[in-house]
């Protein structure tokens, strides 16, 4: 039986970040399972920068069913949780099923992989303090109030939490976090 991976989202996440590490760990091997707020089909977006404006603009992107919700998961079956980013981490934070649920695998030191503004999501469990990370820019000084060391890279790796800024970073991304993986709970 592959080793499970759990993948968190919700509307408005990025299409990519959704997307590429849920074919990139399936491709590796992995049985990846997807968890929002609550079964239903998701409304993925696309970020992207336009000339002119001063930052990403949003269009409507991919759709994709969740295949179980937040209520329905149960933490120990899976070897690691992926974090996409867009818009969704900043309502998803304020859900109490999934902070429980981030909680246990940071208090079992299970592999973390955190895009973009996902990391929003770890700081709401305190799960940044003390780390070093990388996000998307803006976030920097979230992520120091969330007491990370912010390093504005492709990729960071500390300990099992592997961190990336956004969609062009993703091969640097799912090669360290696969790295962790292939450690951690390789598939066999």
């Amino acid at each position: 039986m592959a080793p499970k991976i759990l993948l968190v989202t919700g509307d408005a996440a990025e299409s990519l970040e959704v997307l590429y590490p849920y074919q990139r760990l399936r491709e590796e091997g992995y049985d990846v399972h997807i968890a929002a707020p609550e079964r239903k089909k998701l409304q993925f977006v696309v970020h992207d920068f336009e000339p002119g404006f001063d930052t990403y603009t949003e269009k409507p992107g991919y759709t994709w069913p969740a295949d179980l919700a937040f209520a329905e998961v149960e933490p120990e079956q899976y070897v690691a949780v992926v974090i996409p980013g867009g818009r969704a981490p900043e309502y998803l934070r304020n859900d109490p099923e999934l902070r429980k649920i981030l909680k246990s695998f940071f208090d079992a030191d299970k592999p973390v992989a955190q895009i973009c503004h996902g990391p929003l999501l770890t700081a709401a469990v305190d799960g940044l303090r003390g780390r070093n990370v990388t996000a998307y820019p803006a976030l920097e000084p979230d992520m120091q109030a969330a007491g990370a060391a912010f390093r504005d890279a492709e990729v960071v790796v500390d300990g099992t939490l592997v961190s990336s800024r956004a969609w062009p970073d993703h091969s640097g991304w799912m090669r360290e976090f696969l790295t962790v993986l292939r450690a951690k709970a390789p598939v066999t």
